[in-house]
Formats: structure tokens, C-alpha cells, sequence
């Protein structure tokens, strides 16, 4: 289940080194963010993507 670490709905997290987003839905094992800024070559479709727990922190 979800722990205290992992994001909630409504929190801005960064990832891959330069990737910032707003979580919008949370599952099991990862979240989904809009991503709001990405100073990386990666590009998102619908600026959404599916992020890891582990590979993200909550700013």
C-alpha cells in the first residue's frame, strides 16, 4: 500500500535529472504526472507520463 514516502495527488515532483510535473493519479507501484518542466531532449506525449516510486523525489 502507499507509504508516507510516496506522493499524493497535487504534488509537484522531479525526476530524470531536470523533469518537474504535478501528480495526477496515483497507483500502486508509480504515479502519472503532467509534466510542467522539462529541461531534458525527452519528449512526453500529452505532456503526461508514468513515473516509479523510487525514481522520483517530492519537491
Amino acid at each position: 500500500m502507499e507509504s508516507n514516502n510516496n506522493a499524493k495527488i497535487g504534488d509537484e515532483i522531479s525526476f530524470n535529472s531536470g523533469i518537474k510535473g504535478i501528480v495526477e493519479k496515483v497507483n500502486d507501484n508509480s504515479v502519472i504526472v503532467k509534466v510542467t518542466e522539462n529541461k531534458t531532449d525527452l519528449e512526453f506525449k500529452g505532456n503526461k507520463t508514468v513515473v516509479g516510486h523510487k525514481n522520483y523525489s517530492i519537491i
